[in-house]
């Protein structure tokens, strides 16, 4: 199994976590088939979501993969007026990952991130590791450590 920048980047910071790879097919790209692939709940396992805040700032988000992202919850705790998704071409020239494989580590720039507050109820929780088929299992609080990012609620409640 290839080591990614993500995972680079929490040996360098002495952060323990756990690869897990899957299979994967361009059709089913969703945190659904990833849960199902790595076998956590799907609450458990938080997909990586690129935006910009004002028209200008481009922040990540990372949600549980049962959630849907509160556009105006992240403006607030991001302290815009209003957030946008990037539009999916954007993506790769921002970050440098493809989509089904953003991870909220070792993107091309930094970005601030902002991590949903469910996230601090599960002992880890699985990203993606920069690759499509790869997530990185991690403690929450090392998460926040590798990232500076910031806690809060970030999904639309249904």
């Amino acid at each position: 199994m290839k080591k990614t920048n993500a995972a680079r980047l929490l040996d360098r910071l002495n952060i323990p976590y756990r690869l897990g790879e899957y299979a994967f097919d361009e059709e089913h790209l969703g945190a659904e088939h990833v849960a199902q692939a790595v076998g956590l709940p799907l609450r458990q396992v938080f997909k990586t979501l690129v935006a910009r805040g004002d028209g200008r700032e481009v922040v990540m988000a990372c949600i549980p993969g049962s959630g849907e992202l509160d556009l105006k919850a992240l403006a607030a705790l991001a302290g815009f007026k209003k957030v946008e998704m990037v539009h999916l071409k954007e993506v790769q020239p921002l970050t440098g990952y493809i989509r089904g494989g953003v991870s909220p580590l070792a993107a091309k720039k930094s970005y601030r991130l902002f991590i949903d507050e469910s996230s601090l109820s599960f002992p880890f929780i699985s990203v993606s590791a920069g690759q499509r088929g790869l997530q990185i299992m991690v403690a929450p609080q090392d998460l926040l450590r590798a990232t500076g990012a910031a806690v809060g609620p970030l999904v639309r409640i249904q």
